[in-house]
C-alpha cells in the first residue's frame, strides 16, 4: 500500500483509476492473501445465480405471492443439487419424501437433509 500512496497520477487517467481502485480494495485483498480458501473473483457465485436471472420472467407470471415463493424454493433446491453434483430429480425425490413427515424445527432432522448427506443414488 505504501507503494501505491507514493505514486501520483491524474485521477482520470488509467493509472490514476487503477491506483484509486487498489486503495479502495486494499483490505479485501489482504483478506484474500490471509486465507487461501477465498476466491479472488465472484465468477462462481455469479454463474450459480445466472439461472435465476434467466428465469426471472417466469416468476412474474406466478398467480400468487406464495406460488412465486414455492417456485423459487423448488428452483433453489434444483440449483443446490446441481452445485453439489446431484441429479435434481433423484435428489428432490429423496429430499421431499422424508421432509413431508419430519419435524423441520429440529436441527438434527434438517441436517440429515443437507446435500452432503444425500445417498449415492442421488449422485449425478
Amino acid at each position: 500500500m505504501a507503494w501505491a500512496n507514493t505514486r501520483t497520477a491524474a485521477p482520470k487517467s488509467s493509472l490514476g483509476k487503477a491506483l484509486s481502485y487498489l486503495k479502495e480494495q486494499w483490505l479485501y485483498l489482504l483478506n484474500y492473501l490471509k486465507d487461501g480458501r477465498l476466491e479472488l473473483s465472484n465468477n462462481r457465485a455469479e454463474r450459480s445465480i445466472k439461472p435465476f436471472v434467466i428465469d426471472r420472467k417466469n416468476f412474474l407470471f406466478a398467480n400468487t405471492p406464495s406460488g412465486a415463493k414455492s417456485s423459487a424454493v423448488i428452483f433453489s433446491l434444483i440449483q443446490t443439487a446441481f452445485e453439489n453434483g446431484l441429479a435434481p430429480y433423484r435428489c428432490l425425490t429423496w429430499l421431499l419424501s422424508p421432509a413431508a413427515v419430519m419435524d423441520l424445527a429440529q436441527p438434527v432432522d434438517v441436517r440429515s437433509l443437507l446435500p452432503w448427506n444425500a445417498p449415492a443414488s442421488c449422485k449425478a
